[in-house]
């Protein structure tokens, strides 16, 4: 029994024995030294080698001018001319350099040069550990490839992966922009980028600035989220995720979306937004709003979609399906609206409403007009059953005048006068200065009518007067509506969040929820968008085409 213990235990050692061997260091080699020599006293336990040394340790060859060999340690002093070589595809030259076989470590100093065939790492002082294949420096370096140069205070090189970690102070140089950043990956083999933290890319064309990045350096698209934005000289591009293609100059943004337009003062906001530079146009849906500055006061144009095209000073803005406008002394709807910074003419086309204070104006077609000096609303046209009504003031009828056209003229963005002409018709409730009713005048003349406190203050009739004042009691309540007459109050747009509908705020509401849950992940990784790395398969410019 106690024979067959010794006989098991001595099976086991030798089948743990080849993991014991395995275990075991491999010794370093020299290979070749033109001189050797020992001396005990200056340096115990060490081989002095110079002249031609060559040194060899598992798939890595070691050259030099002069070395100390400590085969007890397994380790090498090297000095003058170092050149270490793995494989075919690591080398690194140094002034100095040691290196442990037992650990397979490396530690290189002065004007350390590390290359590989596709970049090349040059610093002060570099640790290189082979068992992961990782380099690391603390000292400003160095890295140059075919596209870009890059420099940092310190940083970590992965191999295997071709992969550099910048922790601090990095500025990639790229012949059409350079980014900075101080904290960086960035893949040597694919071009590509990933910032973290406060970044920033600077070009000729833009400035754009990230806390969370992508980047492709070959493709030159990218793709930015967290307090991301996109600054040309003329807009400011912002939103929670940003999709850019440097070679045509296209972004597009997603979520919380807000384009400045900083030569116009006005803005662009939406949930998705398109952006084409090179032909001075952009696409905004998703809750599109247009903001526009005009006599300190805010001017809100809303489409389901909304297209702006032309340079500065010649914009156009066209708002269509379901279109609405909003101004504090004035708003309306239509099917869609187009707004002209060079004719000074903002068209409401499809069936248009408008209001203006207590006044109601309906028509074909609208043109608002405004006046090149003041950047006031100067006139007012409504082409096609033109119909303006207007409560009385102390009643419950309503004023009202309708024709074929209206031209109507604006004092301080308010309607102080207007023609009504051709097939003109009109009920109006007459009071004397002391606000009785004197009766309901029923005309069809051409008429001019005068607006005093937002109200219709006075009627002027020219030519071929056929109508009558007809007291309260005689004019039944069936005949003090002219045909046609519609009062849309319930429908007007009160206040600049009226121009959305009710399932476009809906959306936006979910949008802001989900966007806050999103930045509160500040550790998730970076997801780069699946139309960035696929944008060649998917160019946006096979979207609707700006003209």
């Amino acid at each position: 029994m106690k024979n067959a213990t010794y006989l098991l235990v001595f099976f086991f050692l030798l089948l743990g024995l080849p993991a014991i061997l395995a275990q075991e260091p491999k010794k370093i080699i020299i290979e070749h030294s033109d001189f050797g020599d020992v001396n005990q006293i200056e340096i115990p336990d060490a081989f002095l080698l110079t002249g031609n040394v060559r040194i060899i340790h598992d798939g890595v060859r070691m050259f030099c001018n002069k070395a100390y060999y400590f085969q007890n340690e397994n380790y090498v002093k090297a000095f003058g001319d170092v050149r270490m070589i793995q494989g075919d595809t690591l080398f690194m030259n140094s002034k100095y350099a040691e290196y442990s076989g037992n650990v397979k470590q490396a530690y290189a100093t002065g004007n350390v040069v590390m290359r590989s065939p596709e970049m090349t790492l040059t610093t002060d002082t570099l640790n290189f550990d082979r068992n992961t294949q990782q380099a690391s420096y603390n000292t400003y370096g160095t890295i140059t490839n075919k596209d870009n140069v890059l420099k940092s205070k310190s940083g970590k090189y992965y191999a295997n992966e071709k992969k550099f970690q910048f922790l601090t102070a990095v500025t990639i140089t790229n012949p059409k922009y350079v980014v900075k950043s101080n904290h960086l990956d960035y893949y040597n083999n694919s071009g590509h980028s990933y910032l973290f933290g406060p970044s920033t890319i600077t070009s000729k064309e833009n400035f754009i600035y990230t806390e969370k990045g992508f980047y492709d350096s070959k493709k030159n698209i990218g793709h930015f989220l967290r307090k991301s934005y996109i600054k040309y000289k003329d807009r400011l591009i912002e939103g929670d995720s940003l999709f850019y293609n440097r070679n045509n100059e296209f972004a597009s943004a997603t979520n919380n979306v807000k384009i400045t337009d900083t030569i116009n003062k006005g803005i662009i906001k939406g949930h998705y937004a398109e952006v084409f530079k090179k032909k001075d146009s952009m696409f905004v849906t998703k809750r599109a709003v247009a903001i526009n500055l005009v006599d300190k006061d805010s001017v809100y144009i809303h489409g389901k979609k909304l297209l702006i095209t032309g340079k500065p000073n010649e914009r156009i803005i066209r708002a269509y399906n379901n279109a609405r406008i909003y101004k504090t002394d004035m708003s309306g709807k239509c099917d869609s609206i187009h707004s002209s910074q060079i004719t000074n003419i903002t068209q409401l086309v499809g069936k248009p409403i408008l209001w203006n204070f207590e006044n109601q104006m309906t028509g074909d077609v609208m043109h608002l007009v405004g006046n090149d000096n003041t950047q006031k609303l100067d006139s007012l046209k409504v082409l096609n059953n033109a119909f303006i009504i207007s409560k009385d003031s102390l009643g419950t009828g309503f004023n009202q005048v309708k024709g074929l056209n209206l031209y109507g003229k604006f004092r301080d963005n308010k309607l102080y006068e207007a023609d009504i002409i051709k097939n003109t018709e009109v009920i109006y409730f007459m009071r004397n200065d002391a606000k009785e009713l004197i009766g309901i005048n029923k005309n069809v003349s051409k008429i001019n009518l005068t607006l005093e406190g937002n109200q219709i203050d006075s009627m002027t009739f020219f030519t071929n007067v056929d109508g009558d004042i007809y007291p309260e009691k005689d004019l039944p309540e069936n005949a003090r509506k002219l045909r046609g007459f519609i009062w849309r109050e319930d429908e007007r747009i009160k206040t600049k969040d009226d121009i959305f509908p009710p399932e476009e705020n809906e959306m936006n509401d979910k949008i802001i929820k989900e966007s806050k849950a999103e930045l509160a992940k500040e550790n998730v990784p970076m997801k780069v968008r699946k139309e960035t790395l696929d944008y060649d398969k998917n160019n946006p410019t096979d979207k609707p085409v700006v003209k």
